[in-house]
């Protein structure tokens, strides 16, 4: 039912990069329950319960798996809303499936055919995203693992693509390459607006760019945006320069619909 939805509709992927604490999950999830009341489209909730690929060993990287998965059901109880998180290891695939309703497959390991076999045969959605050296060409074939395991229910997210140091920049051909999969094709306005690595052991970015970012996405035929969000981004634990500030997030989605 739910990817039918997506498949028919403009559909959001939005939440706090990381578990931060369970009142911050709230706070936003109730936010995006609202918008999503409000406009009739889908959406989900997503935040991440570590960030396992931080620049620095020192950063914060999340509560972990099993208080996560508590986390993320608490709010999936209390909102009614679907919910999706990244994982990076083929044994947490079934774990999370057992809250999450999408299974998000982070870009730097889109070719782990272990890791996509594993969230396929969990029956789950699997939202893989464009790795940072590939071409949306490219995506044929992770797509392709996951169909094979026995599942179609794919989402294909396009996050930018590294052409330099410490910079990334979007290519917008590999949503409309992409498509033509037949795959629902998500625009990840935020991580595609990062520096990764560029701000002193840390990734940086700049906001300012994620509603252009998605209104060029839905010119090249993009029917999700994924778009991160906090209450007070610039002391958030992870990626606050690229997160959309939680009051500014109803002017950065109503562009986007219909």
């Amino acid at each position: 039912m739910l990817f039918e939805q997506i498949s028919q509709n403009t559909f959001f992927i939005l939440g706090p990069c990381v578990m931060e604490n369970q009142e911050l999950l709230y706070t936003v999830a109730e936010k995006v329950a609202e918008l999503g009341r409000k406009y009739n489209v889908p959406v989900i909730f997503k935040s991440s319960f570590d960030k396992a690929n931080r620049t620095s060993i020192h950063s914060y990287r999340g509560p972990g798996l099993e208080k996560g998965m508590e986390m993320l059901f608490n709010v999936k109880k209390r909102f009614g809303l679907p919910v999706t998180t990244d994982i990076h290891e083929p044994y947490q695939a079934a774990v999370v499936a057992e809250v999450a309703d999408i299974l998000q497959i982070p870009a730097f390991l889109c070719r782990q055919t272990d890791l996509l076999i594993a969230a396929a045969q969990t029956g789950k959605i699997v939202n893989v995203k464009k790795a940072q050296f590939l071409s949306g060409q490219d995506m044929f074939y992770p797509a392709q693992k996951v169909i094979e395991a026995g599942n179609n229910q794919v989402i294909l997210t396009e996050r930018g693509n590294m052409y330099g140091y410490n910079n990334l920049a979007v290519d917008f051909r590999n949503i409309y390459d992409m498509k033509a999969f037949g795959h629902p094709v998500c625009m990840d306005c935020t991580h595609s607006v990062q520096r990764p690595g560029g701000a002193g052991g840390k990734t940086g970015g700049d906001r300012t760019f994620v509603p252009m970012m998605a209104l060029a996405a839905k010119a090249f035929g993009a029917s999700g945006y994924f778009m991160e969000s906090h209450p007070d981004p610039d002391n958030a634990l992870s990626d606050g320069p690229n997160m959309v500030k939680l009051h500014e997030l109803e002017n950065a989605i109503v562009p986007l619909l219909g």
